[in-house]
């Protein structure tokens, strides 16, 4: 078993403690949004000046190989066991905008690509991960995740640079058969998962999770698995609704400028958020965390430049 899965073990019968956080030293080099309306799904963006439509899983994959940058790719209806798959995208300036309606249904998400914005699907027990995005300039907003299966059972994976993850709904990871189902990860183990830099993950639902809310590892992390290659750095954790099981919410390892705020936590674990092996300038401030013996765990390697309410225990 990898210490991955060692450390993030679930935690049972632990006593239920209420703490606010918001106690430690302000100021950051990132400056977190404030919450634009209640965690998870919105409202998507109109599907207007659509220069391609699609409402099947031929129509659509034709519209993808044809899309250049600045194309409005819009998707409805149901459709069926089809993935979307993306791996062709626009250019910073004018991305690649794929829009589904708020129901349109495909059996998850990949983007292989970089300028991308993807808006309004659901997708309803897909192979895990419910939505893998990797590259650089992506988005994913106004999606919901229900019941990943298969693989690790997690929710959502990114790696990449500049990489938006807003508004999204994931319900129901399960720790079937050996999986290690998380809502959120992120890990940097190779040129094809790089590590990731300068992340937003804001106003978010994760629901009925069996593992943690969000993992983030950098190349040299704990489980020993890491490309030692490049840093993980500046992912910023806002404004999320948390309901999990392990032993944690939120484990941040070998990742520098981590800002952890805003954020309500409500699974019955041992603590909120945990930082270790060099997971430094963390920021965490502003959480609601209910159920848990105590806010933050952290290792000594970890406390250089911290900012955030005095450690009550071991990552």
């Amino acid at each position: 078993m990898t210490l991955r899965r060692r450390c993030l073990a679930v935690a049972v019968g632990l006593a239920a403690v209420v703490v606010l956080a918001g106690c430690g030293k302000h100021g950051s080099t990132s400056s977190p949004p404030g919450p634009s309306g209640p965690a998870g799904v919105g409202t998507p963006e109109p599907q207007t000046n659509c220069t391609k439509k699609a409402t099947d899983a031929s129509g659509l994959e034709r519209a993808l190989s044809e899309a250049s940058s600045g194309d409005v790719v819009c998707v409805t209806g149901d459709l069926g066991d089809a993935r979307l798959k993306i791996d062709k995208g626009g250019s910073e300036s004018s991305p690649l905008r794929v829009l589904g309606d708020g129901r349109t249904k495909v059996k998850g998400i990949s983007v292989a690509a970089d300028n991308v914005v993807v808006d309004g699907f659901v997708a309803d027990e897909p192979k895990a991960p419910g939505a893998s995005l990797k590259g650089s300039n992506i988005t994913l907003r106004n999606t919901a995740i229900n019941g990943p299966r298969r693989d690790d059972g997690d929710g959502i994976r990114f790696w990449g640079s500049n990489i938006r993850i807003e508004h999204n709904t994931i319900t129901d990871t399960r720790n079937a058969k050996g999986a290690h189902a998380d809502c959120m990860q992120t890990f940097a183990t190779d040129d094809d998962n790089p590590a990731s830099q300068d992340v937003l993950i804001d106003s978010n639902r994760c629901e009925k999770i069996d593992n943690n809310c969000l993992i983030v590892e950098g190349p040299n992390s704990e489980a020993g698995d890491g490309s030692g290659d490049g840093e993980t750095r500046n992912i910023t954790f806002s404004n999320n609704y948390c309901e999990n099981k392990a032993a944690q919410a939120v484990l941040i390892d070998d990742t520098d400028h981590a800002v952890i705020t805003g954020n309500e936590i409500v699974g019955d674990i041992n603590h909120a958020f945990a930082l270790q092996n060099k997971a430094t300038n963390a920021v965490v401030n502003g959480n609601k965390a209910r159920s848990v013996r105590y806010e933050v765990g952290m290792d000594r390697s970890s406390r250089s430049g911290y900012q955030g309410p005095e450690p009550g225990g071991a990552p």
